[in-house]
């Protein structure tokens, strides 16, 4: 016996036909599983927190801040090091954070790639190359750890790590989404890393646990980067 013909048919899940009631019935108990976790609050949020800002972004503090914050604990207990620097990229956030309550639907919302957290050793002239990228690029890339002043000639000055002046040659460890770790954005600096690290955690997970830990989310609005 040999197989003559094969016939195939697509089954919208909008069609009006016999077999969609009985696919319903199936799928009906996960979705609403689904949709109970996705609708649970788990925190407040004062004031709207959205990606307005030439330079910086109140989304963007926070997104910034929470993953260099929740990623240094698994950074620091597995490798004995710090994290010093945050760098995500303003064209990954998809949404905002409303005023009001906050689930993790809305981290689905504000990050709906599978993207997770890699840490990449950089030496002293690839932070420098991230602050000119900044400029150049004229977006608000969420920034964390580091600050710079924009001098009058569009180049970056007075550059500190956590308060502190660059330092030549030494080692700078960048936590970032593993998308711009291999060049995305033309983030090209990161292709020039020492080493990586790679934590196994969503950047969409850190934001669901950063909001499981807080009552309310802060309003983050101090200044990272200066205009000379």
């Amino acid at each position: 016996m040999f197989v003559t013909k094969i016939e195939g048919k697509e089954i919208g899940i909008t069609d009006k036909n016999k077999e969609i009631p009985s696919i319903e019935e199936f799928i009906k108990p996960y979705r609403e599983n689904i949709d109970k976790d996705l609708n649970t609050i788990l925190a407040y949020a004062p004031q709207t927190i959205d990606k307005t800002g030439e330079w910086q972004t109140t989304i963007g503090n926070l997104l910034a801040d929470v993953t260099l914050q929740r990623s240094n604990l698994i950074f620091s207990s597995r490798e004995k090091k710090d994290i010093d620097i945050c760098l995500l990229n303003h064209g990954g956030i998809r949404s905002i954070i409303s005023k009001g309550n906050v689930t993790a639907r809305t981290a689905y919302e504000i990050m709906p790639f599978e993207n997770s957290a890699i840490i990449v050793a950089l030496k002293s002239d690839q932070i420098i190359e991230i602050a000119n990228y900044i400029i150049s690029e004229k977006k608000p890339h969420p920034l964390s750890g580091l600050n710079f002043t924009i001098g009058k000639d569009k180049m970056a000055k007075n550059i500190l790590v956590h308060g502190k002046p660059l330092e030549n040659e030494r080692m700078y460890y960048v936590v970032t989404s593993d998308y711009l770790a291999n060049g995305g954005d033309n983030m090209t600096f990161f292709k020039k890393g020492i080493a990586s690290y790679t934590i196994d955690y969503k950047l969409r997970n850190v934001l669901i646990d950063y909001f499981k830990e807080v009552d309310t989310i802060p309003i983050i609005t101090d200044k990272r980067i200066n205009i000379e």
